[in-house]
C-alpha cells in the first residue's frame, strides 16, 4: 500500500489509544498517523483550529489537513460539506463507528481499502 498520511479526528490527545469522536469538524483533536506498508511510523496529535467555530468548522478542518497532506481521514461521521471538500482535495474517506480506537480504526481501514491504483 506504499506510504499514507491519515487523519483522524479525536477527542484528546491520546495518540494511537485515543477514541475516534462522534464529530468531524468540531473535534477537539486530530490524530495524524503516518503509515508505511501497513505499518504505523510516526504519530502527532494537533489541536483541530475550528473546533470552537460555532459555523463553517468542517472546510477549515478540511484545508487543515489537505495543508498537512493528508491523504485519508477515518471519520465517524462527515457532513456533505466537509465530504465534497475532501472530494476536491483528493483526500479519501474511510468510516468506522465513532469511540472505536484510534489504533483499531486504522487497523480495520488498512484490511479493507484497495491500494489507489
Amino acid at each position: 500500500m506504499g506510504k499514507l498520511k491519515i487523519a483522524v479526528p479525536t477527542k484528546t490527545h491520546e495518540g494511537l489509544e485515543d477514541v475516534v469522536s462522534e464529530v468531524f469538524g468540531k473535534a477537539k483533536t486530530f490524530t495524524i498517523a503516518d503509515v508505511e506498508h501497513g505499518e504505523v511510523k510516526n504519530v502527532q496529535v494537533i489541536d483541530n483550529p475550528a473546533a470552537s467555530y460555532e459555523y463553517g468548522a468542517g472546510p477549515v478542518a478540511v484545508k487543515t489537513l489537505a495543508d498537512l497532506k493528508v491523504n485519508l481521514v477515518i471519520a465517524g461521521e462527515l457532513g456533505p460539506g466537509a465530504s465534497n471538500l475532501l472530494e476536491h482535495c483528493k483526500i479519501r474517506r474511510f468510516s468506522v463507528k465513532p469511540n472505536m480506537k484510534v489504533a483499531d480504526s486504522i487497523k480495520e481501514a488498512l484490511s479493507k481499502l484497495k491500494p489507489e491504483a
